[in-house]
């Protein structure tokens, strides 16, 4: 039987401490061929005898009381036939065939990918049962403001404080401290503005918050496009007048007003 990339895989992924990246794979791939061509060319296990020594007596077995380990079985089916190199595109196909197949199965366990690699993670409905066993309360739930502030720096980044008050016409000060706090929103830098004030962006954990991979995977949204919000950032620093339009009013009603007052009166008769 051929070297079974799926089933090395599924071991890895449960063996591994954090994310399982293409590179981790394929680092395992290339440590797997340089012990090979290390190993002895003597058979592990044989005896050796020194030439001129007793056959009988030059070999004394191991104490009892010692465990005997078994020797490794370089020539496994899952050893054999195992290649230099395997292509990330391999090694994707085989990770979202895992990923239907516990979905399929109804499995307590799911594969996902994040931004740094594929993780096994339990299934949402079970999220109890391990908290239960952790002893760790209910996660907090984000407020509407601070997950307004989120999404304007997850499409704005990088941004400062105050363009997100611009936008939100509100003050970002505790949205942005709960985002540092849960790890969601970082420093970028400073923007090169009068003062030097402080840009945020979004970390990695972000992208594992929101299912995603990278930002480029962010649903499009005309409303926190950069034209449209600078578009809002430059009304805001020259606000205009508010109109009828503005006010929800129809715009129409003062033209027809007009035509019938210019619209001459019939004749009694």
């Amino acid at each position: 039987m051929a070297f079974d990339l799926k089933r090395v895989l599924k071991v890895m992924l449960f063996a591994s401490n954090g994310p399982l990246s293409v590179k981790d794979i394929q680092t395992a791939v290339t440590r797997f061929h340089e012990q090979a061509t290390a190993l002895p060319l003597e058979e592990q296990g044989a005896e050796s005898v020194e030439p001129g020594a007793n056959p009988d007596t030059a070999a004394e077995p191991a104490p009892l009381d010692e465990p005997v380990l078994p020797a490794p079985v370089e020539d496994d089916e899952f050893y054999r036939d195992v290649p230099t190199l395997i292509p990330a595109a391999q090694i994707r196909e085989v990770m979202d065939t895992i990923s239907l197949e516990l979905r399929a199965g109804d499995s307590e366990t799911l594969l996902i990918e994040g931004a740094t690699g594929w993780r096994l993670v339990t299934h949402p409905r079970f999220a109890r049962w391990v908290r239960l066993l952790r002893n760790e309360p209910p996660p907090v739930r984000l407020s509407p403001s601070s997950l307004e502030t989120m999404a304007v720096i997850a499409y704005r980044q990088p941004v400062t404080r105050a363009e997100i008050e611009q936008i939100r016409g509100v003050s970002a000060d505790a949205g942005l401290a709960k985002l540092m706090e849960r790890d969601l929103v970082y420093i970028v830098g400073r923007a090169d503005l009068p003062g030097r004030p402080i840009q945020y962006g979004t970390t990695d954990a972000f992208l594992e918050f929101v299912g995603i991979k990278s930002l480029d995977e962010l649903p499009s949204s005309d409303v926190l496009s950069p034209r449209q919000i600078d578009a809002w950032l430059q009304t805001s620093a020259n606000p205009r007048a508010a109109g009828d339009s503005d006010m929800g009013l129809d715009e129409t009603e003062e033209q027809q007003m007009s035509l019938q007052q210019t619209t001459p009166e019939s004749p009694a008769s």
